[in-house]
């Protein structure tokens, strides 16, 4: 692969995870499926107008899955594709690197 388009490809990559609060939703659902409300539940700085965006272009992406349950009422439940599970280890290493390297503003 030319270094061009491993560029590219990871431009990408780095240009998608680094948008405001998509990195916090994916590591939201690591946990596993959720409902709309428990994530912004876990995310309470974040408004329900831009979950709603994130979670629309993640899905646009591959990396979460939206399933809707024909019960009264609806159930929707989001949860990481294998594409979204991939991620795993980088969370985890960037949360090893943080507790090495990042002071918690307590020090």
């Amino acid at each position: 692969m030319e270094q061009k388009q491993i560029c590219a490809k990871f431009e990408k990559a780095v240009e998608l995870l680094s948008k405001r609060w998509v990195a916090f939703i994916i590591y939201q659902l690591m946990s596993g499926p959720q409902r709309f409300s428990d994530i912004e539940h876990g995310l309470p700085n974040l408004s329900g107008k831009v979950l709603s965006d994130r979670l629309k272009e993640l899905e646009a992406e591959g990396l979460i899955r939206r399933d809707v349950y024909p019960e009264m009422p609806v159930r929707i439940e989001y949860s990481l594709t294998e594409k979204g599970r991939a991620l795993s280890p980088l969370f985890t290493d960037i949360g090893n690197w943080a507790n090495q390297w990042m002071s918690d503003g307590h020090e």
